[in-house]
C-alpha cells in the first residue's frame, strides 16, 4: 500500500490523501476518495519530499529503498489488493519470433519460464533482506495493511470494473475469464492451503 505520513488504521485517513500510484489502482483508489497523482517512478520520493503528495506506493522494499523512501516517511504499508503480486514480462517481436525453427521457439519460452521462476525466488528473500534493513537500519514502522482498507478497494475494484465493463466488452471478456479462474482455483487453493500465519507463529512467535 506504500508510504505515509502517519499509520492508517481506517478508510477515513484515505479520504483527500495525495497519493501516488498508476494506472487501474488510480481508478480504485479515486473511488475510495483519495486525490490521486500520477508520477514516475523517479520523481516519487522527491515529490513526497516537498509536499506535493502525501503518500505513494512504487513497488516492493527493494526498489522503494533504492528510491531513499525511509528518507521520507517512516509508516510503511505492506499488503494492498491494487498490487498484490509482480509478473516478470519477456517481449518478442513477434514476426521474428514466427521466422525461428520451433526448436528454437522452444528454448526462449522455457528460458523465459525458467527466468520467471528464478527472478521470483530471489526477489522474494532480497525484498524480505531489504524490508529488515528499513526496519532495523533505518527505523521504519512496518504494518500491514488493515482488513478495512482492503475491503474498501475490492469495493471500489467492483465500482471501477462495470464502468469499464460497460465501455469495453474485451476488457469484460477478460475479468469474466479471470473470475472462471479463480473461482476453482482458488477453491482449492483455500481449503488445501494451510495457515502458514500458524506455523511462523509456532516457530518464531
Amino acid at each position: 500500500m506504500g508510504w505515509f505520513k502517519e499509520e492508517i488504521k481506517g478508510t477515513d485517513q484515505l479520504k483527500g490523501l495525495k497519493y501516488r500510484t498508476v494506472g487501474l489502482a488510480a481508478d480504485v483508489l479515486a473511488v475510495m476518495g483519495m486525490s490521486v497523482v500520477q508520477l514516475p517512478g523517479g520523481e516519487i520520493q522527491p515529490a513526497m519530499k516537498s509536499g506535493l503528495i502525501d503518500a505513494a506506493e512504487f513497488n516492493n522494499p527493494t526498489s522503494d529503498k533504492d528510491f531513499g523512501m525511509q528518507d521520507v516517511s517512516k509508516h510503511y504499508h505492506l499488503a494492498s489488493f491494487h498490487q498484490s503480486q509482480e509478473a516478470f514480462e519477456i517481449t518478442f517481436n513477434k514476426k521474428m519470433y514466427n521466422r525461428l525453427p520451433k526448436e528454437h521457439q522452444s528454448i526462449l519460452k522455457y528460458a523465459s519460464e525458467a527466468e520467471n521462476s528464478n527472478f521470483y525466488w530471489h526477489n522474494t528473500l532480497r525484498y524480505a533482506d531489504d524490508l529488515v534493513s528499513l526496519k532495523e537500519k533505518s527505523g521504519v514502522n512496518v504494518y500491514r495493511t488493515p482488513d478495512s482498507v482492503m475491503t474498501a478497494q475490492l469495493k471500489a475494484w467492483d465500482v471501477v470494473v462495470d464502468r469499464i465493463s460497460k465501455e469495453d466488452p474485451f476488457f469484460a471478456k477478460v475479468v469474466k475469464s479471470q473470475k472462471t479462474y479463480a473461482k476453482k482455483v482458488m477453491n482449492y487453493l483455500l481449503l488445501n492451503q494451510p495457515d502458514y500465519g500458524l506455523a511462523y507463529k509456532h516457530h518464531f512467535g
